[in-house]
């Protein structure tokens, strides 16, 4: 079991914790996958209902789950669709003006990277990084693959077009550097373990048991011999951003705060510790 901690990780916090809110929005004539409706639709219909549920996450979730992380002095890190840079810009905006960390996340929720061709996902990544410095002025330094399901090119894409690390490794529990043929990217694994929407939505658990979760983390993680690790905790904000989920958000950053062992820091600063950029 690896048990050394890279080189700027604080020595006496050996679990890192990312608070993360994915962004997500998808293209005219797609829906979510996912929504609180049991029923799915007969094929070929729009689901209004879900998209609805969606798109509370950009005009009203947001916001006030990055209050709330901004009273607890959080900064979270945000894997958006690029195309949000012109559906919501002004959502965006926001995020960029607490301090908070911006990951690119293709153009649009549902354009998978294992469904294109190589040509077909770089032009993808070009795309995300044009909308990107429109909007923001700076393309991001770091990508999330939709469902974190890579292509054999993704690495070396990311590369070639200068980002410096992305998510998706589910292998993995420490940050580390992969060589491609377009040079060296850090990786920083992503897990599932405390994440809201598989939790809640396709699970069926009531929210307040989400924190539950966390507290059990807190518990138990001493006993275990405390082994080097990131945590990721992942709160879409169509889940969380409505007022349960806002007070499990609350109760969550709040009790993080007041753990001497944990890290909390972005995904970012993460991989800066094995690939400085």
């Amino acid at each position: 079991m690896e048990t050394n901690l890279p080189d700027g990780w604080p020595k006496d916090k050996p679990m890192a914790v990312s608070i993360n809110i994915p962004f997500e929005w998808w293209v005219e004539g797609d829906s979510p996958g996912v929504s609180p409706m049991g029923n799915p639709l007969k094929p070929g219909f729009k689901d209004t209902a879900a998209l609805q549920w969606a798109e509370y996450a950009l005009k009203h979730g947001l916001y006030r789950m990055l209050d709330i992380a901004e009273k607890h002095d959080v900064k979270v890190t945000s894997s958006t669709s690029a195309i949000i840079t012109e559906s919501h810009p002004e959502a965006l905006k926001r995020l960029d003006a607490g301090g908070h960390e911006i990951q690119a996340h293709a153009w649009a929720q549902g354009e998978l990277a294992v469904y294109m061709s190589r040509e077909e996902e770089d032009a993808n990544i070009k795309r995300c990084m044009e909308a990107f410095d429109k909007c923001l002025g700076y393309v991001p330094k770091g990508y999330g693959i939709p469902r974190g399901t890579v292509s054999e090119n993704s690495a070396e894409l990311l590369a070639a077009n200068g980002f410096k690390y992305y998510n998706d490794d589910m292998s993995a529990e420490m940050p580390y550097v992969e060589e491609t043929p377009a040079g060296p990217i850090a990786v920083v694994p992503y897990d599932m373990e405390v994440n809201d929407l598989p939790f809640a939505m396709r699970y069926g658990n009531p929210l307040p048991e989400f924190t539950k979760l966390v507290e059990d983390v807190i518990a138990g993680y001493p006993e275990i011999g405390s082994p080097p690790a990131i945590l990721d905790i992942t709160f879409h904000a169509q889940v969380a951003g409505r007022v349960v989920g806002l007070i499990q958000f609350n109760r969550i950053l709040k009790m993080l705060r007041d753990v001497p062992w944990i890290w909390l820091t972005t995904r970012g600063e993460i991989a800066k510790l094995v690939l400085p950029y």
